[in-house]
């Protein structure tokens, strides 16, 4: 069984976790990952209930954003069996999964699935199986799964600057804990917490341990106060070496509590 990952939640009967879909095109371009904040009933299975709501696509919320969420997996794919042993997921989707869609589509929900479940401690990758069926090509594309499947595989599907936490609707309560991934000019980027009306409470220049062409880590604590609970952002962007413009600008909503 996956360990669960420590989230706030709304009730004592939840438990929070993460799924991953697409938020695009944004200002990079393409679609890039997204994570998303789910609660459901609290289960020792967590992993098998987050491929469920990751298979259950984005919300009618999240699917009428400007940009739309979506998500690149077939709606009729089912989850088969999910087995983890020795920090390896193997994952059972039913031969839907592969269906249509071109290599970017294919490498994109493989990425939602891999992202879905490494978010626990106890998934290091993942096996992909279909029908019962160990798969080393994806057939009609031919993507290569000769190998249990990592994050640094995908990271081309992120945003320059990636918010893995919180999730997109997550509850927040102070400090507010943000974490992700980023690849830009000399590894430094802005962060700021707003409030419903828009006003920052909270503001942070970030180093990521790495950057200007390689991907690095980064974890903050930002302080915060509000009276009631409210929605609220997280705003992430990297000033342009050429003229000091935002660039990368990538917002996640959230709950703020106080």
């Amino acid at each position: 069984t996956a360990s669960p990952t420590p989230a706030r939640t709304t009730r004592p009967d939840t438990i929070g976790l993460r799924v991953y879909f697409f938020l695009g095109p944004s200002g990079d371009g393409e679609g890039s990952l997204v994570s998303v904040h789910r609660e459901v009933p609290r289960t020792l299975a967590v992993a098998g209930a987050a491929m469920m709501e990751l298979l259950a696509g984005p919300d009618r919320i999240e699917r009428s954003l400007h940009p739309p969420m979506t998500s690149e997996i077939p709606p009729d794919t089912l989850l088969l069996g999910l087995a983890i042993r020795d920090g390896i997921a193997t994952v059972d989707l039913s031969r839907e999964f592969e269906a249509g869609g071109d290599s970017a589509s294919i490498r994109g929900r493989l990425a939602q699935v891999v992202f879905t479940l490494t978010q626990f401690p106890t998934v290091d990758a993942v096996r992909f199986e279909l029908d019962g069926e160990p798969i080393s090509i994806v057939s009609g594309d031919g993507t290569a799964l000769d190998r249990p499947a990592r994050r640094d595989d995908y990271v081309a599907q992120l945003p320059w600057i990636f918010v893995d936490q919180p999730g997109w609707g997550a509850p927040l309560d102070s400090p507010a804990r943000i974490t992700g991934k980023a690849n830009v000019f000399e590894a430094t980027f802005q962060v700021e917490l707003a409030d419903e009306d828009g006003r920052r409470l909270a503001s942070q220049v970030v180093t990521a341990t790495c950057g200007t062409g390689c991907w690095g880590d980064f974890s903050i604590a930002l302080p915060f106060d509000v009276d009631a609970p409210q929605a609220g952002s997280v705003t992430v962007w990297a000033e342009s070496a050429k003229d000091g413009s935002a660039e990368h600008l990538r917002i996640v909503k959230v709950r703020l509590v106080p």
